[in-house]
């Protein structure tokens, strides 16, 4: 089920270990920032798609937003689901598939949380579902990486520790996407465990074309989590805030 790789590995207990430290406190920063730039109406309710265990979820959650979050992998669900209170509710969900329609103020898509998928089927699906669960004249908003910046950052190869389990990770890249292949090494298995991911090279000019299929438009893009202006060269994220036009 090589096609698969995103639900094995997202849902392994070796993901959850090797990203264990990601930095909530940028995550909620950006969330401070983001929500002062697109000032929502305070009975705003929000979706977040791959919303791993929740922690943008959450922060959106604490300023009083009505929000969603809905993830592939059954493990970051059931994490986010401590976190559940009256106004924030998680699911676990397939991106691709519909989950509700014309409901949503605002969409979001954070930390490269696309681009899994081996289809442009199934790559438009997940963005009509997206923008399906808009109102009408909602706010999309996309963050993704920058394939230029990322490309010219690239490490090759690095190795990590975590509780005593060497990962062994090694990058490269194609015409069509970026790659991550992490050797396990773990004493208490009998053979070396290897996952890979991979994510789809989109430029601005790709998403461009594929927000104009699914009927949005971008109004505004920021290059970092400091909500700079995007410079293809030097910026590492290419932040997308679009408008659903019909």
């Amino acid at each position: 089920m090589e096609d698969l790789w995103y639900k094995d590995w997202f849902d392994s207990h070796y993901y959850h270990l090797l990203y264990k430290n990601r930095d909530t406190n940028e995550a909620s920063a950006f969330i401070d920032l983001l929500v002062c730039y697109l000032n929502p109406d305070e009975r705003s309710t929000m979706l977040d798609v791959a919303c791993g265990k929740g922690r943008h979820s959450i922060q959106l959650a604490k300023m009083g937003f009505d929000v969603t979050g809905i993830d592939l992998s059954e493990a970051s669900i059931q994490e986010a689901l401590n976190s559940e209170r009256k106004n924030l509710n998680f699911y676990r969900h397939d991106m691709r598939q519909t989950f509700w329609i014309n409901y949503y103020d605002f969409v979001f898509n954070f930390f490269t949380s696309f681009g899994y998928f081996d289809s442009k089927r199934e790559n438009l699906n997940a963005l009509t579902s997206m923008t399906n669960a808009m109102k009408k004249e909602g706010t999309f908003v996309m963050d993704y990486l920058n394939i230029k910046y990322t490309e010219l950052h690239l490490i090759s190869e690095e190795e990590k520790i975590s509780e005593g389990i060497l990962f062994k990770i090694m990058r490269w890249y194609d015409k069509q996407n970026f790659y991550k292949k992490i050797d396990i090494h773990d004493h208490s298995l009998v053979n070396t465990l290897t996952y890979t991911e991979q994510v789809a090279r989109f430029s601005l000019d790709d998403f461009k074309e594929k927000f104009k299929t699914v009927g949005v438009e971008i109004k505004e893009i920021f290059g970092d989590y400091q909500l700079n202006s995007f410079e293809e060269k030097t910026s590492p994220r290419l932040i997308m805030i679009c408008k659903k036009v019909n």
